[in-house]
């Protein structure tokens, strides 16, 4: 077993303020968009901030590989021998980031044994930071003070849904149509899974390409404040077993009672509905 002491816990949250720092300096003047091979945005703060969390880790805990989005070109062969490694985004919602709307996130988990076992996601404009070690509680820190945060359950009357009005496809629909009657909440990155965790939002249905540096962190919030990141076979992610670094369709919520099997069933039926439509 690794051994993620208190002390490496705030040293990392340091680090992932300090990205946020970056980040802000970035995003508080003008600054260039590029597109990588996959065309999604890139920026100067996407890059600063990766440069201050792989120095930093890598002070910290040079026994431990570092894989980040800006530095994911690692071999299948050598990745895979990974018994404990740190897991990056450096600025997840880079499209938040450019449309200015504070709906980004510095992600910094640590996966043991394809187990996100810590993880701390920051809000640099908000200044929120969410950090949890697997097996205890999960916190919402604001300046220096902690806040145990706990998820809605049971989840009572209206449903708070994060889902995107501007891109939703068959499957979303149909599994939000299942739900009966709840308020959308449209919100970028990883803070969907924070809300969450804090019990401000109930349920995140995701159908199409995420990348595992998009959940991990915030799965070990979500699940240490008494959620679950699913997939369709009801199975708690896993990360680093196979060649992509690419998620498949997962439900993430609050209140593990919830009938969120039957809201697949209507999803999987929706797609279907679509593909005969087509």
């Amino acid at each position: 077993m690794s051994r993620m002491t208190a002390d490496l816990h705030e040293a990392v949250i340091v680090i992932a303020r300090e990205a946020g720092q970056a980040i802000m300096a970035v995003y508080e003047n003008a600054f260039d968009v590029q597109r990588k091979s996959d065309d999604s945005p890139l920026t100067a703060a996407d890059m600063a901030a990766h440069q201050v969390i792989a120095d930093g880790l890598r002070r910290l805990t040079p026994q431990w590989p570092v894989l980040s989005e800006e530095a994911s070109d690692i071999p299948w062969g050598e990745r895979s021998q990974w018994p404990t490694y740190w897991l990056v985004d450096p600025l997840d919602g880079t499209r938040e980031f450019i449309k200015r709307n504070g709906e980004f996130t510095v992600n910094i988990a640590l996966i043991e044994q394809n187990e996100p076992i810590f993880g701390v996601v920051h809000a640099p404009v908000t200044g929120e930071t969410w950090h949890a070690r697997q097996g205890r509680n999960a916190y919402r820190r604001i300046g220096e003070v902690d806040a145990q945060i706990r998820t809605r359950a049971p989840a009572r009357g209206t449903l708070k849904v994060a889902a995107s009005r501007s891109h939703r496809d068959a499957r979303t629909q149909a599994f939000l149509d299942g739900m009966g009657v709840i308020e959308e909440v449209s919100l970028g990155s990883s803070l969907k899974f924070c809300r969450i965790a804090e019990g401000t939002l109930d349920v995140y249905p995701r159908f199409g390409p995420t990348s595992e540096w998009d959940t991990a962190a915030a799965q070990c919030v979500l699940e240490a404040a008494g959620g679950a990141l699913l997939a369709p076979d009801g199975r708690a992610f896993r990360y680093n077993r196979r060649e992509t670094l690419l998620n498949g369709d997962f439900v993430a919520l609050g209140d593990m009672t919830l009938p969120w099997r039957d809201w697949l069933a209507r999803a999987r039926d929706g797609d279907h509905g679509h593909a005969r439509s087509a």
